[in-house]
């Protein structure tokens, strides 16, 4: 029988923590299964685990986490690093469906979530020190660029990391990400199909695969329609509403037939939508405005946005389940997943 008491102050008799052997006794397993069962590991028969489990709801075990990270070397700790800065993060409505996703998906585990910025190289090299040291069991990383120096860090140190977005199409780390190509056809299709001949394009950052990608969907649409695609229907922005403006500004300068515009985000479309007010053109009359995300922002414009959806909570969700999958077995194939887009049609176009 387990032991349920010992010998307290002067002697008394106290309530004592049931141990992994009470536990391993009422299981009727040992000690090292009771042991890989709590740690997580994959490497334990059903019959074991569900025994286990029952044992532990029994005996009412908690386990010792300072020990336990002396034990596995686990810290319970997953980190969510994001190379933007804190006035982008906070405008993004991106980066605040993925962090409820994976937020909501951790909520049933006993990780805490690390959010770390890195915004300039000092903040990067401290991160580099920390992941180095360990003091976290895996890593999510978002807003990936292709000469991003982290995911290379991360596989040197063999840190589980699971990547929002990728580096390329020969990413060799896992990820989520989306269809960004598809998306940007299933867009383009939509306006040459409302019958717009014009059809600009307002481009995220290049270095951003996801950016690129959503540029090349939206060439391919249009050669796919025959319409040849032209420079001076292509103006780049950064993601931003700041960049959206200024971007549409240009194509009005340099392309003023032009009847319609995708851009590649939903933020971006709010300030092309400034752009054209501020030049007197109207939307969807004069010009359809179709954006990227299906972010709140998209129902909240006047008129409500058409907008490529992108399932972002879906997206944190996912990322996590594959780091707790790589956390528990690290010897793990990486899987990489591709997301599928969805059109929203609203009254911009």
């Amino acid at each position: 029988m387990p032991r349920t008491d010992r010998p307290g102050p002067g002697g008394a008799r106290s309530a004592a923590r049931p141990t992994v052997e009470d536990v391993a006794a009422r299981a009727g397993v040992s000690r090292g299964t009771v042991s890989r069962v709590i740690n997580g590991s994959p490497k334990v028969s059903a019959r074991a685990r569900e025994a286990v489990e029952h044992a532990v709801a029994e005996l009412g075990y908690v386990p010792n986490q300072a020990a336990r990270s002396l034990v596995t070397s686990r810290t319970d700790v997953v980190a969510l690093v994001v190379p933007e800065s804190l006035a982008r993060l906070r405008s993004e409505p991106y980066f605040a469906d993925v962090i409820a996703g994976i937020s909501d998906e951790l909520a049933s585990t006993d990780l805490q979530l690390l959010l770390t910025l890195v915004r300039n190289e000092d903040e990067r090299e401290r991160l580099t020190r920390y992941l180095t040291a360990r003091r976290v069991d895996g890593v999510l990383l978002v807003s990936v660029r292709q000469d991003d120096l982290l995911p290379d860090l991360l596989e040197q140190l063999g840190m589980p990391a699971v990547l929002g977005g990728r580096r390329s199409e020969r990413e060799s780390l896992s990820y989520v990400h989306a269809d960004n190509a598809g998306g940007a056809r299933a867009a383009v299709r939509h306006l040459v199909g409302r019958g717009r001949t014009r059809v600009a394009t307002i481009t995220g950052p290049l270095a951003m695969e996801a950016a690129g990608a959503r540029l090349a969907g939206y060439r391919e649409a249009l050669t796919e329609a025959g319409l040849a695609p032209e420079d001076a229907l292509v103006a780049h922005g950064d993601f931003t509403e700041a960049g959206g403006y200024a971007a549409m500004c240009e194509l009005l300068a340099e392309m003023p037939t032009l009847d319609a515009v995708f851009c590649a985000s939903d933020l971006m479309a709010v300030g092309a939508f400034r752009a054209l007010r501020e030049a007197g053109r109207r939307v969807p009359e004069d010009v359809a405005v179709v954006g990227f995300d299906d972010s709140v922002i998209a129902r909240s414009t006047e008129p409500p946005l058409t907008s490529v959806r992108q399932p972002t909570e879906a997206m944190g969700r996912l990322m996590v389940q594959l780091l707790l999958e790589e956390i528990a077995d690290p010897g793990r194939p990486r899987r990489q997943v591709i997301l599928p887009t969805e059109l929203t049609v609203r009254a911009s176009a």
